[in-house]
C-alpha cells in the first residue's frame, strides 16, 4: 500500500466499507454453494451407493452425470466471480483509488 494513503481514512470510507461488504457476500455466498454442491455428491457416495450405481445406458451409471455436473458447477461458480470481479469489482477499486489518490 501506498505509505502516503491516509489507512484509517480508507478504512472509515463509505465505498470501502460497500466494497468490502459485496466481495464478502460474494465470496461466502459462492464458497457455500460449492461446498453444498461438493460434500453433497460426497454423501451421495458415501450412502448412496445403489443410487449412484443405477445404469442409465449401456455402462453409464447416473453417477457419472452427477460427477461431471459437480465438475461444471464449480466452473460455473468460478465463471460467475470472474464476470463479477471484471464488471464490478474493478471498477468500485478504481473509484476508490481515484478518490483517495492512490
Amino acid at each position: 500500500m501506498n505509505p502516503k494513503v491516509n489507512k484509517e481514512a480508507l478504512l472509515q470510507d463509505p465505498d470501502f466499507k460497500k466494497l468490502v461488504a459485496q466481495k464478502n457476500f460474494i465470496s461466502w455466498t459462492l464458497a457455500i454453494l460449492e461446498l453444498l454442491i461438493y460434500f453433497g455428491f460426497i454423501a451421495l457416495i458415501a450412502f448412496n451407493k445403489p443410487f449412484l450405481g443405477t445404469k442409465i445406458s449401456g455402462s453409464i451409471t447416473i453417477g457419472i452425470p452427477i460427477a461431471v455436473g459437480t465438475i461444471v458447477f464449480s466452473w460455473m461458480l468460478t465463471g460467475i466471480y470472474i464476470w463479477w470481479a471484471n464488471s464490478r469489482y474493478d471498477d468500485m477499486v478504481k473509484q476508490i483509488k481515484d478518490k483517495l489518490e492512490v
